[in-house]
């Protein structure tokens, strides 16, 4: 969800949105500098009972942490315990709510490094996983156990989402305990450029989703959706969440999405080590120095980057833009998500493409997307065909783009084979969650058991 907070006290104060504006506009940088940035969530479980890790005892996650360190990982500790792992490269090893453990990765190059990265940390976990009798699960939403079992991790900033998500929404607590998500963070060179990626990017969000629907059961049983995560995004809170349709408006810029996130509620701010419940209230008064939580004082940068961690739309902006719409899923596809953003993103004629392919879409097409997509996923009806015609032409554009980029590993092959599992998905029209399903119906006879053997990492 985030790194790890840092105290904000001895910044500047933030009280003019130029402030703001200069912040979010300092992300440019020439595309020569551009980096990729993968985040993978996955779930941790006893392999004796299948049951999440609760934070203490032998099996438990803070002894998971403490393990790692020997891999050169610095502990981050809140209240006296480790609550996070960095690195020196910018990486880093979080936890989201129940304990579903987060890599961060290093801001990198090209997408075989961010392989490597993956691979590296995978062969980590597993070692620790060995010595513990833990296993690891890649999937959108916790196969088997119901939401009210799951645990929680020592976190200040949980603790107050916790009390404040279910008056937003009915399924925020779920959201924050029983899913995981990869996701990647992409560069952009300047305002209009980022414009443009945004736009295409939240356009084909539901797109993504349905080639990495991967969340097909709830306590055991199927849910009815395909990425159950997806659906649960609709309605965790419509105050930070769901479609942003001002991004396809003339005149949007760093402003606009400024002034979105100026009237997002605030959750907190964190001061000295601890965090100061200030759930509800608006940035727009903390910059007056009128925050209820916090009379007299004002922001910081520091203030402003955790606030914007606390918005969840399909395609998040900070100093660079976060594809945020796939469930998480096995080793094969954390490549995947990268290499068909950059593919898309990072080079022009793609980028160019990928525009025209979404350019005259329609608020209301837009929706009936993100409606449809978690259950129906590639089989969504869309104009004349379906989700799985959209999702051919976004692979192919993205393919090239990956050719045209020409950054070759050791033996010359570029990065386009990493979207192999997403053409493969496209092709047959059978998406990881529906493979899923006739898993559960056949092989596993309605026993939901065997996914934490057959699909674990």
């Amino acid at each position: 969800m985030s790194a790890p907070s840092t105290s904000a006290a001895a910044s500047p104060a933030v009280t003019d949105k130029r402030q703001l504006l200069e912040y979010m506009a300092s992300g440019c940088k020439p595309p020569a500098n551009w980096r990729i940035g993968t985040e993978h969530e996955k779930f941790a479980y006893r392999l004796s009972d299948l049951r999440p890790l609760d934070y203490e005892g032998e099996q438990g996650v803070g002894m998971m942490l403490d393990k790692l360190t020997r891999f050169g990982w610095k502990p981050v500790a809140e209240n006296g315990k480790v609550i996070a792992l960095i690195q020196d490269d910018g990486s880093s090893i979080t936890l989201e709510p129940a304990g579903q453990l987060e890599l961060s990765g290093a801001p990198l190059g090209t997408i075989h490094e961010t392989c490597k990265e993956v691979g590296i940390h995978l062969q980590q976990v597993k070692a620790v996983a060995a010595e513990m009798g833990i296993g690891f699960l890649g999937l959108g939403y916790q196969p088997k156990w119901p939401r009210e079992s799951m645990p929680w991790m020592p976190k200040g900033r949980y603790e107050i989402m916790k009390s404040y998500m279910p008056k937003r929404g009915k399924l925020g607590l779920h959201m924050m305990q029983s899913t995981c998500t990869v996701q990647v963070n992409l560069d952009f060179d300047s305002e209009a450029t980022m414009v443009k990626m945004f736009r295409v990017s939240l356009a084909l969000q539901p797109i993504a989703t349905a080639l990495f629907a991967n969340s097909p059961f709830k306590e055991g049983k199927p849910s009815g959706y395909l990425s159950y995560r997806s659906h649960i995004w609709t309605d965790t809170d419509p105050d930070r969440c769901g479609n942003i349709p001002f991004v396809f408006e003339d005149g949007f810029g760093f402003e606009r999405y400024v002034d979105y996130m100026l009237d997002v509620p605030m959750y907190f701010v964190y001061r000295n080590g601890r965090y100061i419940d200030a759930s509800g209230q608006s940035f727009r008064d903390f910059m007056a120095g009128k925050l209820p939580a916090y009379p007299g004082e004002y922001p910081t940068l520091k203030d402003w980057e955790d606030h914007l961690t606390t918005a969840f739309p399909e395609v998040r902006l900070k100093k660079f833009l976060e594809m945020r719409g796939a469930d998480g899923g096995p080793w094969g596809r954390l490549c995947a998500l990268p290499a068909l953003w950059v593919g898309l993103l990072y080079d022009a004629t793609a980028l160019d493409a990928a525009w025209e392919l979404i350019k005259d879409w329609s608020h209301e097409e837009h929706d009936h997307l993100r409606a449809q997509v978690p259950t129906q996923a590639l089989n969504t009806p869309f104009r004349k065909g379906t989700v799985s015609d959209v999702a051919l032409d976004m692979l192919e554009i993205a393919h090239e783009g990956l050719v045209k980029r020409q950054r070759l590993d050791g033996v010359g092959l570029d990065e386009s084979r990493f979207l192999k599992p997403l053409f493969q998905i496209a092709e047959s029209d059978l998406t990881p969650a529906e493979e899923l399903l006739l898993a559960f119906e056949r092989r596993w006879k309605g026993n939901i058991d065997p996914i934490f053997t057959e699909y674990a990492y």
